[in-house]
């Protein structure tokens, strides 16, 4: 594996960076991802109402969410992944998020609002609106979409358990959020969610084999239901204080395996974030808590600290953690994320994590860890560039995008056909509307970043890419470096 500087970013690019700068940007970011009808509030101007007749064609209004990525599918599972990220973010880093708080309630709520729509029916949850072949052989903007927004659903003789338990835990993740905010939306999010977690748990299935060829390769799950399940019932458990989520999580040959797979996190893979997230229950002694989570938290943290003897991520030269797939920033980001709760976790029982061959970590190390894959997306890396369209000096400017590529409706009022935007594709012009706060996914295992929008690997943005980001940014803005 590639050896790494243990202690921080190697010397020569070391910046101090504006973390509440970013932090407004990488919430900005989401409203250039909506889909639907654009409140007056809406920031980035040069988005404009998209979808409007998104669910017509199964008689259900589907208007809203977000576009996941560069094109213009709606894809629930990853959309409501990030949703839960954005809401945990919320949840555990508010009072640090001061004016933006604001904007960070609204990006959850777009989010939930969209979810709604698609769990009316306890017997029929839709899970995905566009035709992902048809929209990926167009360059449009999504005010120009012409592609068929078909609707693909669930149901119990066509289960996805992956998909609906990922969008319970959205809403009950979210129904904590406005808990005290808003109590009927809290309530409301909190019922639906139990709803739409028990069609998950009585119909199991993986939307893999149900909607194969519509999601599959675009957002196949590769890791099983069964996290999922595990994710939905401990965010039910947190939401609603019922113990029968815990005794589902622990019931005797249920799914909860132990963690096997502990160093897995993200949009398919949530078994890491279910071993943190219980571990801050079982810190607080409560008496029907076992612990089969804490040592696999521990196991998580050894598998990524650069130092360690177990380490299985991989590092680049300048520093940037790396694990095989696409849009490799999710890594950073979602990892850095799940460190950093640990940490905060930890100090309060002032614990150490042991890795072996004298190899140890504390509450600092995770932060310090936590902040250098921050501080290389803001520009800390051997480009001396920032990942993150608008922020610093020098940015990505050709992110693979549709809608940041394309002129605007303001600047180009006629339509603009699926092949006539192939021109904006493969220009080497910037991007004519910059996607701000957006986080691409990044330079290569050598540190290197082309951009191109070719490439889409490294050039496309994603919203599970900001999603854990924003909690992040919250706890750095408040403690920067001295």
């Amino acid at each position: 594996m590639t050896n790494v500087c243990a202690q921080g970013n190697p010397d020569g690019y070391n910046i101090k960076h504006n973390y509440s700068d970013a932090l407004k940007k990488s919430i900005l970011f989401f409203e250039g991802q909506r889909s639907g009808e654009l409140p007056s509030s809406q920031r980035l101007k040069w988005r404009k109402d998209s979808a409007l007749h998104d669910g017509d064609d199964v008689g259900v209004n589907l208007v809203g969410g977000y576009y996941d990525a560069g094109d213009n599918v709606k894809f629930n599972f990853p959309m409501a992944f990030s949703t839960t990220m954005l809401a945990w973010s919320v949840i555990e880093f508010s009072k640090l998020m001061d004016t933006e708080l604001k904007y960070a309630l609204e990006a959850v709520r777009w989010g939930t609002d969209y979810l709604l729509k698609c769990t009316t029916n306890p017997d029929l949850i839709h899970v995905q609106v566009g035709d992902p072949y048809e929209d990926h052989k167009c360059w449009e903007r999504p005010e120009d979409m012409d592609t068929p927004r078909t609707t693909y659903s669930i149901r119990k003789d066509m289960p996805g358990s992956e998909v609906a338990a990922e969008m319970a835990a959205a809403m009950a993740a979210t129904s904590i959020v406005y808990k005290n905010i808003d109590p009927v939306y809290s309530a409301k999010l909190l019922k639906r969610a139990i709803m739409v977690f028990e069609f998950a748990d009585k119909y199991r299935g993986s939307y893999s084999d149900s909607l194969k060829e519509w999601v599959c390769p675009f957002y196949c799950d590769y890791s099983g239901y069964q996290d999922e399940l595990i994710w939905a019932a401990a965010w039910l458990h947190r939401a609603s204080g019922k113990r029968f989520y815990w005794n589902y999580v622990m019931k005797p040959n249920g799914l909860y395996s132990g963690g096997g797979i502990f160093a897995e996190f993200g949009w398919d893979a949530k078994f890491a974030g279910i071993n943190i997230f219980f571990s801050k229950m079982l810190m607080k002694g409560e008496e029907y808590y076992v612990d089969p989570f804490r040592s696999n938290a521990n196991k998580f943290v050894c598998s990524i600290l650069p130092e360690s003897p177990s380490r299985s991520v991989e590092y680049s030269p300048g520093g940037l953690l790396f694990k095989p797939g696409g849009s490799n920033m999710q890594h950073s980001t979602a990892l850095s994320f799940l460190l950093l709760i640990y940490a905060r976790y930890l100090k309060h029982g002032s614990d150490i994590i042991h890795c072996g061959n004298n190899v140890s970590a504390t509450s600092s190390r995770l932060i310090e860890l936590a902040r250098n894959q921050v501080d290389y997306i803001l520009g800390s890396n051997p480009m001396k560039m920032s990942y993150m369209v608008g922020y610093g000096q020098k940015y990505p400017q050709r992110i693979h995008h549709r809608g940041s590529s394309l002129p605007s409706i303001d600047q180009h009022p006629n339509r603009i056909a699926c092949s006539d935007g192939t021109p904006y594709y493969t220009t080497d012009e910037s991007n004519r509307n910059p996607l701000i706060g957006a986080v691409i996914g990044g330079p290569d295992m050598n540190d290197v970043y082309a951009d191109s929008r070719a490439q889409f690997v490294n050039s496309e943005p994603t919203t599970y890419i900001n999603a854990p980001l924003v909690g992040l940014l919250a706890y750095f803005k408040a403690r920067p470096v001295r």
